[in-house]
């Protein structure tokens, strides 16, 4: 017994050491991603003058585009909340647009946005709700969110392929590669949420592999765990089948916030006064910026969300314009976010 106790806790502890040493490795590798692409933006870059064309913006403008990336962080978890209360669960509005500022936070800081999920369920769980069930949550917010996206992506390229073509320019084939990419995972994660079994035999195969490499040891009590996971799973994947107008809610709501952080580009061109492009173009042009990026392994797209801006927005945003456009949208879109979900983060940790 006592043996076997030392054994968990050692365990506990070389797992522990090997997070530790995980995360570190992460936010060094998305520091130095961060300093080359502030060299990058900077490079070249006349300060004095791009002052002064800082000081043309339109307070009101700044503070709306500041609330209007709140929102689009926040609705995530206005939805997470909407999906959980519909399965009895125990978090409230608070906490859920917590675990959104925690994704956006780490999924900010890993490759291709892959930590921000496993932080949220890590703290959905914490606060009591089901892990079946938060897993669920979490994969048709995720699954809305990549839909809602492809279909934006269709439809520019389908009615708008010219003038795209003609602001992209050598972007074009990265935009077609980022849609392309989005919609297989759009077409993995569908297949995940509506074959239950599935998801059973990856868990079971990964699992026996783990086994056999000697890195977990057989236990009835995790298989114990495992059925009844998958066995929540597929109750829950059910229960959304059964109520499909929740699930259309969400995908509208999720439209309006994918909408969102499109037109907070279009809020600091008119904050410059700027005139001469239309709403609908500043927001098609932002979110081919979006499909574009979006499945890059790289901690926030930083460095080519820079790049495409430059070259994308050059003919939008006149007189001086466009790289303070650069520094106010980009800062306020994912750097005040990320201090953002820092804080959050920081509060979940440490507040008891």
């Amino acid at each position: 017994m006592n043996g076997n106790r030392q054994g968990s806790a050692a365990e506990d502890t070389e797992r522990g050491i090997g997070v530790k040493k995980k995360r570190i490795l992460e936010t060094g590798f998305f520091l130095l991603v961060m300093l080359l692409s502030f060299y990058t933006v900077f490079r070249g870059q006349d300060m004095e003058q791009v002052g002064a064309s800082l000081r043309r913006l339109s307070p009101m403008a700044l503070g709306a585009a500041v609330l209007t990336s709140i929102f689009f962080v926040s609705a995530e978890g206005m939805m997470i909340w909407y999906l959980l209360r519909a399965m009895h669960g125990t978090s409230s509005l608070r906490q859920c647009i917590s675990y959104s500022f925690i994704g956006f936070f780490y999924s900010g800081i890993t490759p291709s946005a892959t930590g921000g999920q496993p932080m949220q369920l890590y703290y959905m769980c914490k606060d009591k709700n089901s892990m079946s069930e938060s897993s669920v949550v979490l994969m048709t917010v995720a699954l809305l969110y990549k839909f809602v996206l492809v279909v934006i992506g269709i439809a520019v390229l389908l009615f708008w392929n010219g003038p795209l073509k003609g602001y992209l320019r050598g972007y074009y084939p990265l935009y077609l590669l980022g849609l392309a990419l989005n919609m297989i995972l759009v077409l993995i994660l569908l297949a995940v949420m509506l074959v239950p079994g599935g998801v059973r035999r990856v868990i079971a195969g990964t699992e026996g592999l783990l086994v056999r490499c000697r890195m977990l040891k057989p236990s009835a009590v995790r298989q114990d765990k495992i059925d009844r996971f998958i066995d929540g799973y597929r109750d829950a994947v059910s229960f959304l089948m059964r109520h499909k107008g929740k699930v259309w809610n969400v995908c509208l709501f999720t439209l309006l916030q994918r909408c969102s952080v499109f037109i907070l580009t279009w809020i600091i061109y008119r904050g410059f006064a700027l005139e001469g492009v239309d709403m609908l173009t500043v927001m098609m042009l932002q979110a081919s910026v979006y499909i574009a990026v979006d499945m890059l392994p790289v901690p926030g797209a930083q460095g080519i969300t820079e790049l495409m801006y430059r070259s994308i927005f050059s003919t939008v945003f006149t007189g001086g314009t466009l790289m303070p456009s650069l520094y106010v949208s980009r800062g306020i879109s994912f750097y005040f976010l990320l201090l953002a979900g820092i804080a959050v983060s920081l509060w979940r940790r440490f507040r008891k």
